[in-house]
């Protein structure tokens, strides 16, 4: 099958063949497209703009400025031995812990970029630093779709447990390379004024915050011609029918399908049957894989960078699978019979229910709250840095 797949006639054929059966898709359900275009651009203004557009300036900021390199001084001896990357690199993971998809991302990139990681930093990097936000899995997935804040802070915890395994699993990835040790780069910090730090910052958050959204559009298009086709369905069916002696069938089939190609879709689905262990395991799973949409905006990012796609992916299932492992072993330890404090219920529903402004504001603020968290640390390690010379200067008169 490969070797007939190399031919470029076939393979044109078939892209040929797909492009005309997609533009008789759109002459026979003009109205269910045009829905799904609008449902996508609410969520772009709902969801995607408010919560990715003040991170994505923050983190050109927090490397333009040398931030990133002051808070690698401090916590070099952490991520070195834990996952064999830089300091600074800690900027792209909390970012991308705080902000959600794609932010990581596209702050392991800008690292690259401005030399303050190696080739290889970046790719281990890449493996775990792109990782779901919090007010997504507390409120849409927790409350919103378990109705449980529970399910949500579990999620949350086994997400980040789980990324930080795959981060500790990838420091093993081209572990003899001379660049990742011996010859990581020291830019000079704060190299550029902050008006066109700034102005570059606005400009380029706008290019990707248009990119993503234009991928978000494209791709609940595409779940919908799917679903209208029967092209889903039948693939469901087709799996629910293989592995059905293992319990999968063709329900648990076609979430897995929708999950996989876009994230917000797949869990949304799990509202329908099924037991809670089983819907949360599968919960894990998407989150950690992210979906084939997130993986496009990823790979936009990426582009002519040289850096290795495979590491990113592989990451992202091994981020999945690990998900999904742990989760059914804290829902065997702790069946969550307890009650969760209303106060904890109380804010993660108002998570859940938030408008464009209220999501804004959030998302703004707690922009502004990790930039003055990376500022202190950097101040503090430039304290530190002062007080160590200032001794090693006493002892040396």
């Amino acid at each position: 099958m490969s070797h007939i797949l190399r031919k470029q006639a076939l393979r044109d054929g078939l892209w040929g063949a797909g492009l005309l059966c997609c533009a008789i898709a759109l002459i026979c359900w003009p109205k269910e497209i045009s829905a799904a275009v609008q449902d996508g651009l609410g969520l772009c203004y709902n969801v995607i703009i408010p919560s990715l557009f003040p991170f994505f300036i923050l983190t050109s900021l927090v490397i333009s400025l040398g931030l990133a390199s002051y808070l690698g001084r401090l916590l070099e001896p952490v991520m070195r031995p834990l996952f064999h990357v830089g300091g600074a690199c800690a900027a792209a993971l909390a970012l991308g812990f705080v902000g959600g998809y794609p932010v990581g991302a596209r702050a392991a990139l800008t690292l690259y970029e401005s030399g303050t990681c190696t080739k290889t930093e970046c790719e281990r990097l890449l493996s775990f630093c792109n990782n779901s936000g919090p007010a997504f899995i507390l409120g849409v997935v927790g409350a919103g779709i378990f109705a449980d804040s529970r399910v949500g802070v579990l999620l949350c915890l086994v997400h980040a447990a789980a990324s930080v395994c795959v981060g500790f699993l990838f420091r093993f990835y081209h572990w003899q390379d001379k660049d990742s040790r011996s010859q990581r780069p020291s830019p000079p910090i704060a190299a550029r004024r902050f008006s066109v730090a700034f102005t570059d910052a606005v400009k380029g958050s706008v290019t990707s915050t248009l990119n993503i959204c234009a991928f978000v559009v494209c791709f609940t298009v595409i779940i919908r011609l799917c679903f209208l086709s029967g092209l889903l369905p039948a693939l469901a069916e087709l799996l629910g029918r293989l592995f059905a002696p293992l319990g999968f069938h063709q329900e648990w089939a076609g979430r897995l399908l929708t999950g996989a190609l876009e994230l917000s879709s797949g869990v949304a689905s799990l509202t329908g049957s099924g037991s809670l262990e089983g819907k949360a395991a599968m919960a894990a799973f998407l989150l950690g894989w992210a979906g084939v949409s997130v993986h496009c905006q990823v790979l936009s990012f990426l582009g002519e960078s040289g850096l290795n796609v495979r590491t990113y992916l592989g990451g992202k299932l091994l981020h999945g699978l690990f998900s999904a492992a742990l989760t059914t072993l804290l829902f065997r330890l702790f069946p969550l019979e307890e009650s969760v404090s209303a106060y904890l219920a109380e804010q993660v529903d108002c998570i859940a229910g938030t408008d464009f402004h209220t999501a804004l504001a959030i998302s703004t603020a707690a922009a502004w709250l990790v930039f003055l968290g990376f500022f202190l640390l950097a101040a503090l390690g430039i304290q530190k840095g002062r007080k160590t010379c200032g001794n090693r200067r006493k002892s040396m008169l």
